[in-house]
């Protein structure tokens, strides 16, 4: 895992600084609280893979202009603001390692500025002068807020389907990847079939991304996630990973889950025993072979490009989204 991250970064390393100066200079001529607050998420530690993806799907396809860098804030402003909204709205204390922002300033500062990152990513997708690309993003918000009320009116509840599962990740997650790597090849001109294949790429990518990360919920500590293991299930999200061990579990097990489920005060041991009956149950196994699947298709949708040193990095990102640790 160590090797694979290394690699992708050797090969990336020059587009990441040109991604975080633009996310800097993007934000410079705006009034010191929204720097500040917009700041605090923005640079706490954020991988940049969603502007990434969008910068090399470009290159992929043959872009050689001096944009891509200052197009692809697009991508993690949008994912801000919506972290912004999202730990408000359930109630989170801690994010990439720090303290949420709206407890560091307070709900209405939080909200604004992630109403103003949403307002900036769209402005900054009109400076491409391409109608598709403000449809790309326009798409992208309605879906990521049609997911967060979805989330929201199904929390706690234990009969959660996988399919309303699915989409619910697709609306947050897979729809910002597969935003930005549609975006790179819109803005590289490419022919509809490239633009879909990487459309493909970034919807199979953006899934298996949201499907590891539920997994690091029941496996990964504060050091490693950036917040508390056991978060989400504190806060009512039913994942795939207790979804499926739901659906499977005998009688006794199912009801010593659902009572951990519907008690947000569990402690370590209980929450260690239903860690242990999602794996007797085969809710972790699942996971990881869904995730896996995704990935195996995100893959075969590079296909057309043939070999290249981008494709082979692209291919990269995607088998580390299995592997990653946070």
């Amino acid at each position: 895992m160590t090797d694979l991250k290394q690699k992708i970064l050797a090969a990336v390393g020059d587009d990441l600084k040109a991604i975080e100066q633009a996310l800097a200079e993007n934000l410079n001529p705006y009034f010191d609280l929204v720097s500040q607050v917009a700041g605090h998420i923005l640079f706490a530690g954020g991988k940049r893979l969603r502007p990434l993806l969008m910068v090399l799907c470009a290159r992929l396809c043959g872009y050689s202009g001096n944009h891509t860098a200052r197009f692809s804030t697009i991508f993690e402003y949008l994912h801000a603001a919506t972290l912004l909204h999202d730990d408000l709205i359930d109630g989170a204390d801690m994010r990439r390692g720090r303290q949420v922002a709206n407890q560091v300033w307070d709900n209405p500062t939080a909200v604004l500025t992630g109403d103003f990152l949403l307002a900036r990513g769209l402005a900054i997708a009109a400076d491409t002068g391409l109608c598709e690309v403000i449809r790309t993003i326009a798409r992208i918000t309605e879906n990521m807020s049609q997911g967060e009320i979805r989330q929201l009116e199904k929390k706690g509840d234990i009969t959660l389907s996988e399919d309303d599962y699915l989409e619910v990740i697709r609306c947050k997650t897979a729809v910002l990847f597969e935003g930005a790597c549609r975006t790179g090849a819109l803005v590289a001109d490419a022919d509809a079939a490239r633009v879909q294949a990487l459309t493909d790429y970034g919807y199979h990518l953006g899934l298996a991304f949201q499907m590891a990360d539920d997994l690091l919920d029941y496996t990964q500590d504060l050091s490693s996630l950036g917040k508390h293991a056991g978060a989400d299930l504190r806060e009512g999200k039913l994942t795939l990973p207790l979804i499926h061990a739901l659906s499977r579990a005998p009688r006794t097990d199912r009801q010593c889950m659902v009572a951990i489920l519907e008690n947000p005060n569990f402690s370590g041991a209980e929450f260690a025993a239903l860690v242990e009956m999602l794996k007797v149950h085969g809710g972790i196994a699942y996971t990881e072979a869904q995730a896996s699947a995704h990935i195996q298709k995100a893959k075969t949708a590079l296909q057309p490009f043939g070999d290249s040193p981008m494709r082979e990095v692209l291919t990269d990102i995607a088998d580390y989204a299995l592997v990653r640790k946070g």
